[in-house]
């Protein structure tokens, strides 16, 4: 291991270890693709608390002497009340929350590879099998405090926003899960904050794809890669260059699809940005 290579690697074992109370919570925007942040009460350093909502462990954080749960909503989560259970050392209670309702710009895409609309039956089987991957690898948690603030991986023109609700050569599909941002083959591609490379490969709709976990349930996706510059397993600093911008998989031309997911729900990655008028 070279010297750069530990530095980065110390850089990035220490903001692991860095607390989420010494942070600024995200702004509350609970409707779905958005984060609701949920006052739990005074924090209790007598027992530990965990909270879930629906199957999925959520993050919790001590913020001013105060515990926070920090939820992500999925983009097809309904309007209304929600319920966080809590387990306190055993002791279970619930807490709920109001989801609003947003509404989404549509957006119409024509792709000239018809298979990557209408795909054949070899390559459903392969979309099936990488499915459980991605699935899996959004899923990741650990208990490492994660930075809440995140940088935007690259520079460039915001090419689609999130949550656009998307027609393929006029077919419906599933809601844009992220933010495009243009910019030229070969851009370096930036980590949004320290974590662990939890996946890594060639998929048929995002094309060359990383993974990073950054703790407690908050994970960052890169899509459509030039190259990849990192290897499962691999811990990495804050802004450390993890690949190149690329138009690998479903793409009309070179670009970054950025993701967040929060305890398994994509949601907004502008709610995390360190600064939302990046990009």
């Amino acid at each position: 291991m070279n010297l750069a290579s530990v530095v980065c690697l110390v850089a990035a074992l220490t903001l692991q270890g860095a607390t989420a109370a010494a942070q600024d919570l995200p702004a509350s925007s609970p409707t779905p693709g958005g984060i609701a942040v949920v006052d739990l009460g005074p924090a209790d350093t007598a027992g530990a608390v965990r909270a879930f909502f629906g199957e999925r462990r959520v993050m919790v954080t001590d913020h001013g002497g105060r515990l926070f749960a920090i939820v992500g909503i999925a983009l097809d989560t309904e309007p209304g009340t929600a319920t966080l259970l809590l387990d306190h050392d055993g002791q279970d209670s619930e807490v709920p929350f109001e989801i609003s309702d947003r509404s989404y710009e549509t957006q119409h895409i024509t792709v000239a590879n018809r298979r990557q609309v209408d795909p054949n039956p070899d390559d459903l089987e392969r979309i099936g099998t990488e499915k459980k991957r991605i699935d899996a690898a959004l899923r990741a948690w650990s208990d490492s405090a994660p930075q809440l603030n995140l940088l935007l991986p690259v520079e460039g023109r915001r090419s689609s926003a999130f949550g656009l609700r998307r027609f393929f050569n006029e077919q419906p599909r599933r809601p844009h899960s992220g933010i495009d941002i243009a910019a030229a083959s070969g851009t370096p591609i930036r980590a949004a904050a320290a974590g662990r490379i939890v996946e890594t490969g060639d998929f048929f709709f995002t094309g060359k794809t990383v993974f990073i976990d950054h703790g407690q349930g908050l994970v960052t996706m890169y899509c459509h890669m030039d190259e990849i510059d990192v290897a499962v397993g691999e811990m990495i600093a804050r802004g450390a260059i993890i690949g190149a911008v690329g138009s690998s998989g479903r793409v009309t031309g070179p670009h970054l699809h950025w993701s967040v997911s929060l305890n398994g729900a994509m949601v907004d990655p502008d709610l995390l940005l360190d600064s939302p008028d990046q990009g």
